[in-house]
Parts: C-alpha cells; sequence; structure tokens
C-alpha cells in the first residue's frame, strides 16, 4: 500500500467534514480508567533485592481505555462525547480534572473503586505495572446517554470488561450510526450488525478459544460469528487483517514501521480513528486504512507517554488574558479569540466555546462590561454582573482567560491580544462586522460557527419572567 495513502483519506475526509461544518458528534461508550507513568531513571540496583532503584523525576496522568480513545479522536478536532463510568474518589475527581477540558462527559456511576494503572518507567522502559481499584459500571442508562447516542454520527464501544459495554448493548439497537466496537474478552459479546469489531490478536485468541488459526482466520470466524459487517483484527507492526461479510481478506500494512516501540493506547488510536473516519463516510476498507495509519504514527511518536494533558487542579493560578497570548506566541501556538456578553451562560455558549478552543492552543474571551452590556442591550441588562460572568467563565476547562472590555465593540481588546482566529457565533456569511477592520489588518482569520437552535440569554430570561 502506498505510504501516503491513510493519510491522503483522511485527510479528505476530514476537510470535507470541516467544510460542511454539520457533521454530528463521535460518541464513546466504554470504561475509562486513570493512567499514571511514573518517570525516571535507573542507574543502581537496590541493595536489598536485584531490582533497579527508580530516582523518580516527574509523574504524568493521562485517561485510559476508552477516555483515551475518546481524547485523542477530539485532538483530531471532531466533537466527541464520552459516556462513562467515573467513581467518587481521589483517581475519580482526577480523571475528571483530565477529561472535562476538551470532550463532552456523560459521567455514569461506579461501584467500587476508579481503576488506576501505574508504570513505573526508567528511559523509556516500563520496568512494572501496578493495577489497582476494582470499580464496575452500575447500569444506570440516562436521559443524556440516549440522546447523546440520538446525536451520534458514529458510535465507538470501547468495551474494557468493567460493564459500561453492556448498557450500550441495550441502548444501541435503534440508532443508524455506524458502530464500531473494541472488544475485551472479559466484557462484553458486540451486539450483531457493529460496522466493525477492531480486536487485538491476543483478544481474537481468547473470542477463539477452540479453534484458533492466525488472524486471517479469526477475523473471518468472528465476521460470522458476531454477524459483524467487518472485523479487523489488528496484529501490531504487521498491521491489520480485516475480513469483510461477503467479501476477500485484506491485509493491511502500516505506512510507517515502529515495532519495538511503547505501543500502550495503540488499539484505542486505531478504533477511534476508523469510528471518525465512518462518521465522515469512508468505507470500511479505507476507515480501517486510515485506523492503521493513524496507529502507527501514534506509536511512532512515543504512544500513550507522549499524551501530554493538562490536569485541572484547585488552586491553579489564573493567568491573565495578555500572559496567555505571550506564551502562546512564544510557543509557536494558534491563539484562537472570541468575545460577547455572555449573560447568563447556557449550553449555548459552553458548545461554541468548546469548539472555539479546539481550532487552537488556547482560547481567550473577550467579555463587554457591565456599561457595555447595558449600551448594548438596555437598561435591565446584564442579569449577572461581569466579575462574577468572569469567574464562571473561568471555571470552564475550555477557557484559558477572559478579559473585558468597556467599548461597544471588542476591536481594541484585539488589538492588545493579536489573535489568529476570530470566533464569531452565529450566522455572519458575507456580513461587515465591528471589528473586522482591526481582524484585517492583523491577518486574523474569521471563523463562524454555527449556534445550538433555542439556546439564548434572551430565550431564558423569557421563560423565567
Amino acid at each position: 500500500m502506498d505510504s501516503q495513502r491513510s493519510e491522503d483519506i483522511h485527510h479528505s475526509l476530514r476537510g470535507g467534514a470541516r467544510r460542511s461544518n454539520a457533521a454530528r458528534p463521535l460518541v464513546v461508550i466504554g470504561d475509562t480508567l486513570l493512567d499514571v507513568d511514573v518517570e525516571g531513571d535507573a542507574e543502581r540496583l537496590c541493595p536489598d533485592a536485584p531490582v533497579p532503584v527508580v530516582d523518580v523525576t516527574a509523574e504524568q496522568a493521562r485517561p485510559g481505555g476508552a477516555g483515551l480513545a475518546a481524547l485523542l479522536a477530539a485532538r483530531d478536532g471532531a466533537e466527541v462525547v464520552l459516556v462513562t463510568a467515573i467513581g467518587d474518589d481521589p483517581d475519580g475527581h482526577r480523571l475528571c480534572g483530565l477529561l472535562s477540558e476538551e470532550l463532552d462527559l456523560v459521567r455514569l456511576p461506579l461501584r467500587g473503586g476508579t481503576v488506576r494503572k501505574t508504570r513505573v518507567r526508567a528511559r523509556g522502559q516500563t520496568l512494572v505495572r501496578l493495577d489497582t481499584g476494582d470499580g464496575t459500571a452500575r447500569y444506570a442508562p440516562t436521559e443524556a446517554v440516549a440522546e447523546a447516542i440520538g446525536r451520534a454520527g458514529a458510535v465507538l464501544v470501547s468495551d474494557y470488561g468493567r460493564g459500561v459495554a453492556r448498557m450500550a448493548r441495550e441502548l444501541l439497537r435503534e440508532t443508524d450510526a455506524p458502530v464500531v466496537w473494541d472488544p475485551h474478552p472479559r466484557g462484553e459479546q458486540p451486539m450483531p450488525g457493529c460496522a466493525l469489531l477492531t480486536p487485538s490478536e491476543a483478544e481474537a485468541r481468547m473470542l477463539c478459544p477452540s479453534a484458533y488459526r492466525g488472524p486471517d482466520q479469526a477475523a473471518r470466524r468472528l465476521v460470522r460469528e458476531m454477524r459483524a459487517r467487518a472485523v479487523a483484527v489488528t496484529t501490531g507492526p504487521r498491521g491489520a487483517a480485516l475480513a469483510m461479510e461477503g467479501g476477500p481478506l485484506v491485509q493491511v500494512p502500516p505506512p510507517v514501521r515502529a515495532g519495538g516501540q511503547d505501543a500502550c493506547g495503540a488499539g484505542d488510536r486505531l478504533a477511534g480513528a476508523a469510528a471518525l473516519a465512518l462518521r465522515d463516510g469512508a468505507g470500511i476498507k479505507d476507515a480501517v486504512i486510515i485506523g492503521v495509519g493513524e496507529a502507527s504514527r501514534f506509536v511512532e511518536r512515543g504512544g500513550a507517554a507522549s499524551v501530554k494533558v493538562q490536569e485541572q487542579r484547585l488552586g491553579d493560578r489564573p493567568r491573565t488574558a495578555l500572559e496567555v497570548a505571550g506564551l502562546t506566541r512564544a510557543n509557536g501556538g494558534r491563539l484562537i479569540a472570541t468575545g460577547g456578553c455572555f449573560d447568563l451562560l447556557h449550553a449555548g455558549h459552553v458548545s461554541l466555546l468548546r469548539r472555539a478552543r479546539a481550532l487552537g492552543d488556547a482560547l481567550v474571551v473577550c467579555v463587554n462590561s457591565d456599561d457595555s452590556v447595558r449600551r448594548l442591550k438596555g437598561p435591565d441588562r446584564p442579569i449577572v454582573d461581569a466579575r462574577d460572568r468572569v469567574e464562571v467563565l473561568r471555571a470552564l476547562g475550555c477557557v484559558d482567560a477572559v478579559l473585558v472590555f468597556e467599548e461597544d465593540t471588542p476591536a481594541r481588546a484585539i488589538e492588545l491580544l493579536r489573535p489568529d482566529v476570530w470566533v464569531k457565533g452565529g450566522d455572519y456569511e458575507g456580513e461587515l462586522l465591528p471589528e473586522s477592520e482591526v481582524l484585517g489588518r492583523l491577518g486574523a482569520e474569521i471563523v463562524v460557527l454555527s449556534t445550538l437552535p433555542g439556546r439564548s440569554t434572551t430565550n431564558l430570561i423569557r421563560e423565567i419572567q
């Protein structure tokens, strides 16, 4: 296979989805774990046992399992909804802080402690893994889950044997979205009719315990037994063996050879990328080509250990808008800015801000002062004063800083920030914005994002009255 093919297909499909701005979200349903890497150096042995002594230099936490698959898909620029069970314990709270900034989280109850996998590593080599937590999901389908599945452009079931996939079987019967199921030997049997199953070779061997004759035969057998449209048995550095209902077996080699490196998370990357490709209109074969390509590049870049997530911790020092702008430019990042009154913050505002943040590396929100709002909206506004509006916006994980401006337009604030992208919400196609002159002078891009229908501060005030 041409080494560029998976990238060409991927860019074509993703570009088309962005141009239409109509792609529905990817809904990831499954078990989320807390993964922690303890990194250090090991240059001597312990005196009381022949084991290395690790001098710890850093600790890095990230979501694992379904959480990692969802996070990586969100970093592709997709709108992602993660349906998962998270415990009400310190590790569960930490997981929420790792996830909340980059995707929509629908949280289900967990019985027991949050599962945590801790790897102790020295110079990139894992020495030992410590597993704690016995949590399993409680069966609790909610309206939020049903609504998420109803909106889905594609669904990924990321089963790690902790019970969330059991709920998925019940709720996915009515969906017309393509379903990708990443199975687990201790988990649920995939529901019939899935567009794609993505077991690893080891998982396929356990799913076919009595007659395993290699990944090719396992893929064919699982298509029949699981009544799936296609099965891709992943084979590590060799790519995947793909069997399709009524079609020939296809070998999908990786475009990048990354053997011997950290492959943790590669299966999550493959399944998520394939699900996004199906959502964007790819056929099954092309979706698997994209998934294999993304997984191989993921391993080449260092695998799960290379995934860095900024934890949201209580007491983090807030930075000013100008500090955020300066740091973003100094690090070669892409600064996004948007503006508005944000009086009575609602779901439409949050959706807009999350999508705006996904366009770059930092988001600054420019907020009209109280006097500015009164001049624009009338003497009875704002309902919420500027100090409280700023505090609520700062609490959102997708907002890096807030800047209050006194003028009727954000032109002066834009001049101070010098953003790369200015985001407007609503339908402004062909209209000249009050801030167009300064944006043109700075060379900033204007991006118009659609708003959620029926969500507005005016409607809220009317309903309250």
